[in-house]
């Protein structure tokens, strides 16, 4: 969620800070400030708002320095404002930038201001400045008192530290929330993203949970939880820069929505060669498809909803039993894991914090494997994951999800794929060639986008809506209910259109628009039905739905043709109109497309 920058050079590094906040603003914050070490000692500047107040700050009060670090905050303890926003300090000679939630702060708190430390903030993560600086005035070293403090600290962190009695070292250390280091030639960083470092460096190292980094200008020392130097291998970024840029596009989102047919198409290149399917798992992983008698899916939010798609697709084609959970909910409770479950856990940054825990905590001894479906190679979820498949959508930058959704639907059918393979004897030749007419269709899904705008016109001054799909569109309604509230601000829900009956049809009336997702399949008369339903209670119907699905239109039954597709691939098609539907009403809107409030790309806390 929030951001973390730091650098140590010969040079000033207070344009690195800046740029590198500026990089991460895409994970959501409501405050941003920097510490660096001049020669007039530890200063710090931090404002609330935009990274651009703190950029402007510093233009007219400009701190110089070898040796800073730098955060964008996004608000859980402390309202956002100046004060409590980061870097936090102690006695204006130590200080502290802080990913996470210290769950046990306030007992800390409470013994530091026994022994007579004050506090300025509500923050959590000034009891982690307070603790080391008690700990170096009792004769520790830096890397001892950050090792002791954050032995103390219950929770979740990735911290950079630094201390103006030590200006040859930046410390950083991670349990929990992600934290990379950038390599460069003579001068080191850290980030919480390395998107945030790809103007200095392409060289990056991963901390592991309970490393603690010592980094010079030169050289980097990684111990882990135990005190023990260990070696964390350097990685080079894989993704071109210029693809975390804009573009032509006035938002993210828009490009993110159009790089969909590229995106879709380079991944199915690698999973249909020649009209074959291809086994992009190593013969171990292989072998552990082929054990698995059921299938357990854990992700959180789009994420869930992709993994809610591929429960139809697992059970109808490779008739293996499919649970899928939401994390936060899996990993509290006492789950009964039936043996050799193939746990496959869904998420585009791979440092969820509620996936990861899932992951953490089932039983992996009745586990035939566990796979990750991620987007991001180097991630946490990967690196502990038994074997993975890389979604490979690129940077995805705006906090609504577009493209990591579609090349994860994408994904899980074509494991989906490998699993019926192996179980039964459906032809799926059929399905195969669709896939590869799947980046066209999705081209022709981009061309409706005027319609779209225009018929977005008609949500512009309405504060509720509702979304209809049933068997595996309902997912897809349920994403575009999300994404609707995401980034319009408009309270929206999706149902089965089965359950309309049973509740939602009390909330229909003329102003609440009711949007339908109806391909041509076997559940289409029973969706018409639900139509009906909705009609004669006066509501007005958004039809997204093909030539052969014959909806009749009238004054308060607006029809969206959508380009065919073969049925079991419909989801991913149907995503694309539901994604600029949101779009477009969120600029009628005037929001924050890319950045929507309270909202974070990257959820590394509970």
């Amino acid at each position: 969620m929030c951001g973390i920058v730091g650098a140590i050079a010969q040079r000033n590094i207070s344009n690195i800070l800046v740029e590198g906040l500026k990089r991460l603003e895409y994970r959501g914050y409501d405050s941003s400030g920097v510490a660096i070490l001049s020669d007039q000692g530890l200063q710090r500047t931090r404002r609330v708002g935009k990274v651009a107040n703190l950029a402007s700050a510093l233009t007219n009060v400009p701190l110089s320095g070898c040796l800073g670090i730098a955060h964008t905050r996004w608000a859980t303890h402390g309202v956002p404002n100046e004060v409590n926003a980061h870097p936090h300090w102690s006695h204006s000679s130590l200080a502290v930038v802080h990913n996470g939630i210290i769950d046990n702060f306030e007992s800390i708190k409470a013994d530091l201001i026994a022994t007579g430390y004050g506090f300025e903030s509500d923050t959590d993560t000034e009891v982690i400045a307070h603790l080391i600086h008690r700990n170096r005035k009792q004769g520790m070293s830096l890397t001892a008192a950050v090792r002791d403090a954050a032995s103390r600290c219950e929770g979740a962190y990735a911290l950079g530290v630094v201390d103006e009695t030590q200006p040859e070292l930046l410390l950083a250390a991670r349990k929990g929330s992600p934290l990379v280091i950038g390599l460069g030639s003579d001068e080191n960083y850290i980030a919480s993203d390395q998107l945030a470092l790809l103007q200095v460096t392409d060289q990056f190292m991963f901390l592991e949970d309970g490393d603690i980094a010592e980094i010079s200008r030169t050289k980097v020392t990684v111990t882990n939880l135990n005190g023990a130097v260990v070696e964390r291998p350097s990685h080079r970024y894989e993704h071109s820069e210029e693809n975390s840029d804009k573009g032509v596009y006035k938002h993210y989102m828009l490009k993110e929505i159009n790089e969909q047919p590229k995106v879709v198409g380079n991944l199915i290149a690698q999973q249909i060669i020649a009209g074959n399917l291809q086994n992009i798992l190593n013969d171990n992983a292989m072998e552990a498809l082929a054990k698995a008698k059921n299938v357990q899916i854990i992700a959180c939010g789009t994420s869930y909803l992709a993994g809610m798609v591929a429960k139809y697709w697992i059970e109808s084609l490779a008739g293996l039993a499919c649970q899928v959970e939401v994390a936060s909910e899996y990993r509290y409770r006492k789950a009964v894991v039936p043996e050799d479950t193939l746990l496959i856990t869904l998420s585009q940054s791979g440092e969820t914090a509620d996936s990861l825990a899932a992951l953490r905590h089932i039983d992996k001894t009745k586990l035939a494997a566990s796979l990750a479906v991620c987007n991001v190679a180097s991630s946490s979820l990967v690196r502990e994951s038994d074997m993975v498949l890389l979604t490979q959508a690129g940077p995805e930058i705006s906090v609504a999800s577009t493209k990591a959704f579609t090349t994860q639907l994408v994904t899980l059918l074509h494991l989906t794929l490998l699993l019926a393979k192996q179980r039964s004897d459906i032809d799926l030749q059929p399905i195969i060639e669709a896939m590869q007419t799947l980046p066209s269709v999705l081209q022709k899904c981009l061309q409706m986008d005027k319609k779209i705008e225009a018929l977005a016109q008609r949500f512009a001054d309405k504060h509720h809506t509702l979304f209809l799909g049933r068997g595996s569109m309902f997912p897809i309604a349920s994403e575009g209910a999300l994404k609707l509230k995401e980034i319009s601000y408009i309270h929206a829900e999706a149902y089965p259109a089965g359950e309309l009956k049973h509740g939602p049809l009390a909330l229909v009336d003329s102003a609440m628009p009711v949007v339908v997702v109806a391909p041509k399949d076997d559940m289409l008369d029973k969706l018409k039905a639900n139509m009906q339903e909705v009609r004669a209670r006066g509501g007005e119907l958004f039809v997204f739905a093909d030539a052969h699905a014959k909806m009749a239109e009238d004054d308060a039954t607006h029809v969206i043709v959508v380009p065919e597709i073969f049925e079991l691939l419909a989801p991913i098609v149907y995503a694309i109109p539901m994604q600029l539907l949101s779009y477009h009403v969120a600029i009628i809107k005037g929001t924050d497309v890319d950045q929507p409030r309270n909202l974070a790309k990257s959820v590394t806390v509970e």
